[in-house]
């Protein structure tokens, strides 16, 4: 990617660019060369580093380190020295002088940092060679892209593709049982009841399947098409999510890209209420009791009453929530596009606690499993292991890849799909793994190959039907593998 490409991205993570006078000429020369030190909060420290020198025209120039957010020696613009204070504002950064360390303030939680001199730092590790796993019992080629996630119900799997296809696969043989074509693509997954099947396609329109045939029982239009902008390796506009339906006592509850959450009649079609946002809604609802959680790209959080569509509460969680989000013992769980996990009051919409992504979106659906929260991310590349009631981190995983999916917990292992891309300012590349449910230790990993776009792997979260792992690629593709 062109350095003017990254330097957007940064930011967009540290801050706006503050354009300082340049006072290069009266560095104290302590402050050249290489430092390395810790920062964060109670509920996680990190590593991270800096290198400082001249450049050809005598500015202080700044590289950072940054394992945790897959940074080295990453440029980070100039820095600037006013005698007592070295500040990089790309970085929000601000350090002093204390003897042979370098102290100060760091972004994110604006944690407290102190660097000490170093003669290197920290270099990009390579994926490691672990075994694969087993190979698939089947592949099926669906066509178009699959960006949704598939949804299995009594030994079926169902998913849909931006080819304007919606799918009925067997997960034992992968053999097409039925295909519904409606015209527009889909991006989102579907809900699947006794008799039938949901989904909404691009074109704004929420469909009710026969589960059996695949047969057209009612359409109902939502709102005129919403244009939307897939994944590029300069335009950072990222728009590939499509919102899933909630289904609860005969009604379906689906967000549309007109930033509105309608509560449709599920026998017949017919419309209940709907609730308007300021953005559009790209993610699923939750249900807590008699009210539906869901984010809009607005920035927002809501509850609705599931009966009347009036607001109970809502929260500003900053930025974009294209996540769904998930409810459990009396909170609501939910990440942003402004780098955070959300820990909310399921009652009152009050945030409980937020633990920072350090510059990366939180676009996975996390899931709670025995008192454990794990959730994947985006640019961080790490599958992670958070205590639910403060926030702590237990653990992260580097899986080299986008983990927007949400993980699979099966008895001691948690199973993961990344996707790749290139060109991008951090490297990211696909496969499907396993990892230690205690540790997050990686177990297994298969590399799934780059094949020539600008993303490749898998977009969405894996399935389990049986002893069957159900997975969709980006590519078009439906997969089993042996669990």
């Amino acid at each position: 990617m062109p350095g003017n490409a990254r330097a957007t991205q940064l930011k967009a993570l540290f801050g706006v660019f503050l354009a300082l006078p340049a006072v290069a000429a009266d560095v104290d020369p302590r402050l050249l060369g290489r430092w390395w030190g810790t920062t964060g909060t109670e509920r996680e420290r990190i590593d991270v580093g800096f290198e400082f020198s001249r450049g050809a025209d005598g500015k202080l120039m700044t590289r950072i380190t940054q394992p945790i957010m897959n940074y080295y020696g990453q440029a980070a613009g100039e820095a600037q020295w006013d005698g007592e204070r070295l500040s990089n504002a790309t970085l929000k950064l601000s350090l002093a002088l204390d003897g042979d360390a370098l102290r100060g303030h760091y972004p994110g939680p604006n944690s407290e940092i102190e660097l000490k001199r170093v003669d290197k730092l920290p270099s990009e590790p390579t994926p490691p060679r672990l075994p694969a796993g087993p190979e698939p019992r089947w592949q099926t080629r669906l066509g178009g892209q699959i960006f949704a996630s598939p949804i299995v119900a009594d030994g079926v799997a169902y998913v849909g593709s931006t080819a304007g296809v919606f799918n009925a696969v067997d997960a034992r043989d992968g053999k097409l049982r039925w295909a519904y074509a409606t015209g527009a693509a889909i991006h989102g997954a579907a809900a699947v009841t006794g008799d039938a099947v949901y989904f909404a396609d691009d074109g704004g329109t929420l469909h009710r399947l026969d589960r059996s045939n695949g047969k057209p029982q009612w359409r109902r239009t939502l709102h005129a098409p919403v244009p939307r902008v897939l994944p590029h390796p300069q335009v950072f506009d990222w728009d590939w999510q499509g919102a899933q339906p909630l289904v609860v006592d005969g009604i379906v509850y689906i967000g549309g890209g007109d930033g509105r959450m309608h509560a449709i009649d599920a026998a017949s079609g017919e419309p209940r209420w709907s609730f308007a946002t300021g953005g559009k809604i790209r993610s699923g609802a939750a249900l807590d009791g008699e009210r539906v959680v869901f984010g809009s790209e607005d920035h927002f959080v809501y509850a609705l009453d599931r009966h009347s569509g009036q607001l109970a509460w809502r929260f500003d969680t900053g930025a974009a929530v294209d996540a769904t989000p998930v409810v459990h013992e009396g909170r609501v769980f939910v990440g942003n596009r402004g780098y955070g996990l959300h820990a909310l009051s399921a009652e009152t919409g009050e945030l409980a606690w937020k633990l920072f992504f350090w510059g990366s979106w939180v676009e996975s659906t996390p899931v709670v499993v025995d008192g454990t929260l794990y959730i994947g991310s985006s640019d961080l590349r790490r599958v992670s292991a958070i205590d639910p009631a403060d926030g702590r981190v237990l653990w992260r995983s580097d899986v080299f890849g986008w983990t927007w999916g949400t993980p699979l917990v099966i008895d001691d292992r948690i199973y993961v799909a990344a996707a790749g891309g290139a060109p991008y300012f951090i490297r990211h590349v696909a496969s499907l793994a396993s990892l230690d449910r205690k540790t997050g230790r990686m177990l297994t990993r298969r590399p799934l190959p780059d094949t020539g776009g600008h993303q490749w792997g898998v977009a969405g979260s894996i399935a389990r039907a049986g002893d069957t792992l159900i997975v969709a690629s980006i590519e078009g593709a439906l997969y089993g593998f042996p669990l």
